[in-house]
């Protein structure tokens, strides 16, 4: 797997991380694109896709971790498309992951954000965005550094969009990698 383009975003708190995650969804122009966050526990993955419904036009209310139900699929109407939330984190290994419907849900018309992606690598498409959020040692402050890796055309694509719509409109730090 070749890496394309890469990025790090500075979020300042989850204001900011809902921000960066508006900024992706305001650059999708359909569907066909996996998101595979990572980090640790309270790491801001679910705030990140809470972002991210929003942009797409929803509640971000609506949006919870699907860590017991595995999926949860959001339709967006208004942008003909729709938005799948995922989470890993309770599956044993990629047949689980297939019986849940994972292969159905990647098509052009979704918008998939799998949480814990780190559990299963092999088993997501070569094609995708892979989202690292870490909160380094900044002592009274809710930084969080959210790294970004694209794999593929597809992904190369929306990073370079999201990286000019970020620049230009200085919602977060950005620093190239």
């Amino acid at each position: 797997m070749s890496v394309h383009a890469a990025f790090r975003f500075l979020s300042r708190g989850p204001e900011a991380t809902h921000a960066v995650a508006r900024a992706l969804s305001s650059v999708l122009d359909s569907g066909g694109l996996v998101i595979a966050l990572r980090g640790p526990l309270g790491a801001g993955k679910t705030a990140f896709v809470k972002g991210l419904a929003e942009g797409l036009g929803l509640d971000p209310g609506i949006v919870s971790s699907p860590t017991f139900v595995i999926a949860q699929e959001y339709p967006c109407e208004a942008r003909g498309m729709r938005l799948v939330h995922l989470d890993l984190y309770r599956l044993e290994g990629p047949g689980e992951l297939e019986a849940a419907g994972f292969l159905d849900v990647l098509d052009a018309e979704s918008v998939v954000a799998i949480e814990w992606a780190d559990r299963m690598p092999q088993a997501l498409p070569q094609d995708r965005l892979e989202i690292e959020l870490s909160a380094p040692d900044v002592a009274g402050e809710a930084v969080r550094v959210i790294s970004v890796l694209a794999t593929g055309l597809v992904a190369e694509s929306v990073l370079r969009r999201w990286g000019l719509c970020l620049g230009v409109a200085g919602t977060v730090e950005l620093e190239s990698v």
